[in-house]
């Protein structure tokens, strides 16, 4: 995870174009001190998984500790700077500029992302939203596709692990003309582990079984010698069992989005994506072990584009404009049922929103400084939004329309970047912005067993305001050191709040209050590498009013100390090894900090044997030590993340 704010400057020679790429970074965007997660690093992981990989960086964390296999989908918001509390996305996280959160509940399909269709990840923890579009709030995850340079013509795994598991994927990028092509294809199945413990079991007590598979194509195609477009398209299925017999989850997705990329001195970026997403889930009474929640289907819809124009102002300026725009609209639909089978309540929810923006943003170098600032302003809604309630035979009891919702919102960022000397960058930054709530914070209430949690129709915004200042060390060759010490301030947050006993409703408090420390370490010596992160979070809950009881507290799913640490060796024959150590620190399950999530320590590990000149095989090892992960508690009703896994496989390239 080398630190960007040396290693990603753009050089003095012409930049050398790949094909795929989008347009280069502007001089300033390491004065918000991302980090950058290179394909290496995401190919490499013990558990194959991206979401794994993101742990690396101190302060990612998603709702709860369990990954893609073991959790239920609306669970897998993910946030940064501790600033969690409930499981919608505060960072805003997109692929080669297309937002992921699925548009009626804010998660991110995990399953779907493949990492050998990645060449990288940037992680920039604050800085508001700049040129990305509302909704990164606690920071934004750039994921970029694989180029040409990371494609083989075709390339392979396999593996099969503990519990009869297996993980498979392939690809296929021939040349096409001036372009490439790529097709991948991916799926992985697993009878999964008792995510219950042993002492909990009940007669429905089953494993966390998992099946999913995804179809991806991508396609770039020069127009002329500063011009491509670039296509991508997706299609997902996935499928989970969770704690009892018949808790069953899906995910499905159709995705697409087109971009065209121009580098000549009027520099374009232009994007267009459509999103079809559905989810089911299967809620199991944890007392009859029947079926008393069908929520059968919620299909959304997630439409937008962006459009961003670089002129040509000098050598010493990039000046960004453009516009951005992104459509919501989704539907609930459930069936309640009573203890004889039969069903006693259809309801139905569900609305639009939609945001569109303008921003400006200029990257100043003057000589060793490198000054950066962007304004936004964004104009909201929160539309249609109803809820409806009938008897099974179909009589209507309730039928509610809530009033339509609008704004507008500026917000902006600026930073300041200093090279002291060729060994230490100091950096400086502060930022606004803010978080649209999402149709299931707004309609959905949900269950987990023996907590209802509410929805609220009345949510309001949620608005961020930050400074950071820190700096990057290079004190020998190859050895780079960033510290960043931060204060956020996320008002309006919105929490689940306890209201009554085992009920709970989203809610906007006066506050979060996150300040706290960031280090990340990248050494390399020889065959040898070491990188490291850490992240400490003070983070509080500012309350007041009929939420009061919560003021000074921690907020639900945010431990204070975070942090990750790998030890890698390679030799020019491709023999590999390498060892994840990764720390979780104490952290409440909920917001009256009753029920306590223990620190965990685990340790990955892999082993890389090449058979030949295009066959690797490979040993993997997940929480090697087999450490107890409790990702929910819930007054003593516990459940418990991934035990120690064991793979083998093979890799063709």
């Amino acid at each position: 995870m080398p630190l960007p704010a040396l290693a990603q400057q753009q050089p003095d020679t012409p930049d050398i174009v790949v094909l795929g790429d989008p347009l280069p970074l502007p001089p300033g965007v390491p004065a918000y001190g991302a980090v950058t997660i290179e394909r290496e690093r995401l190919t490499g992981d013990a558990s194959g998984r991206v979401e794994n990989v993101l742990s690396d960086v101190a302060g990612f964390q998603q709702f709860r500790r369990s990954d893609s296999r073991s959790s239920n989908p609306s669970a897998q918001g993910v946030t940064l700077r501790a600033l969690g509390g409930n499981a919608s996305s505060r960072a805003l996280m997109i692929l080669d500029g297309v937002p992921l959160a699925d548009p009626f509940f804010g998660y991110i399909p995990f399953n779907a992302l493949a990492p050998d269709r990645l060449s990288s990840i940037r992680v920039t923890r604050g800085g508001g939203s700049g040129a990305f579009g509302a909704g990164a709030v606690a920071g934004t995850i750039e994921l970029a596709s694989a180029t040409r340079r990371d494609l083989p013509l075709a390339s392979g795994e396999a593996f099969y692990g503990s519990n009869n598991a297996v993980q498979a994927a392939a690809s296929v990028s021939p040349d096409v003309g001036g372009g490439f092509v790529s097709v991948s294809g991916r799926f992985e199945r697993g009878d999964g582990f008792y995510t219950t413990p042993a002492s909990q079991f009940t007669a429905a007590t089953v494993r966390a079984r998992y099946r999913d598979w995804s179809v991806g194509m991508r396609a770039v195609v020069p127009v002329d010698a500063q011009t491509e477009i670039q296509a991508r398209g997706l299609l997902y299925r996935d499928n989970r069992t969770l704690r009892f017999a018949g808790a069953n989850s899906s995910t499905e997705a159709e995705d697409a989005s087109i971009r065209l990329i121009h580098r000549g001195d009027w520099a374009i970026d232009a994007l267009a994506y459509v999103q079809a997403r559905n989810f089911t889930n299967r809620v199991i009474s944890a007392t009859s072990f029947k079926l008393t929640l069908d929520q059968r289907n919620t299909p959304a819809t997630g439409v937008g584009g962006k459009i961003e124009l670089r002129p040509p102002v000098g050598p010493d300026h990039v000046l960004r404009l453009g516009v951005d725009a992104r459509f919501g609209d989704g539907t609930l639909y459930e069936d309640a049922y009573a203890a004889s089978g039969a069903v006693t309540t259809r309801r139905t929810a569900g609305g639009n929103t939609s945001t569109a923006g303008l921003f400006v943003e200029d990257d100043w170098t003057i000589g060793r400084l490198v000054l950066t600032a962007g304004v936004r302003g964004d104009k909201w809604t929160i539309t249609d939004g109803f809820f409806k309630e009938a008897t099974a035979a179909g009589a209507v009891t309730t039928n509610t329309r809530f009033a339509d919702r609008d704004g507008f919102e500026a917000t902006g960022r600026a930073g300041a970047l200093f090279h002291a000397s060729d060994a230490i960058a100091l950096r400086v930054a502060g930022y606004t912005g803010f978080r649209l709530p999402t149709l299931n914070e707004l309609y959905r209430p949900f269950v987990v067993f023996p907590i209802t949690t509410q929805a609220n129709a009345a949510l309001g915004l949620e608005r961020l305001r930050g400074v950071e200042g820190g700096f990057d060390l290079t004190p020998l060759p190859g050895v780079k050191l960033g510290v960043t010490g931060f204060y956020n301030r996320l008002e309006g947050a919105i929490a689940n709040v306890t209201i009554a006993t085992n009920i709970r409703q989203r809610r906007n408090v006066d506050a979060i209050v996150a300040k706290g420390v960031e280090v990340t370490l990248h050494a390399t010596h020889g065959q040898f590498s070491l990188d490291g992160s850490y992240a400490f979070s003070d983070s509080r809950v500012s309350a007041s009013g009929t939420s009061a009881q919560l003021d000074g507290f921690i907020p639900a799913q945010s431990p204070r100390h975070t942090g990750s640490a790998t030890f890698a060796w390679e030799n020019r024959q491709g023999f590999g090894a390498s060892a994840t150590v990764r720390y979780v620190g104490k952290q409440y399950e909920d917001d009256l900090q009753t029920d306590v999530l223990p620190a965990a320590t685990t340790l990955d590990s892999v082993i890389k044997v090449p058979v030949g000149r295009h066959v690797t095989v490979i040993g993997r090892a997940e929480n090697l030590f087999d450490e107890t992960v409790i990702t929910r508690n819930a007054a003593g009703s516990i459940d418990l993340g991934t035990p120690r896994t064991l793979w083998i496989g093979v890799r063709l390239k």
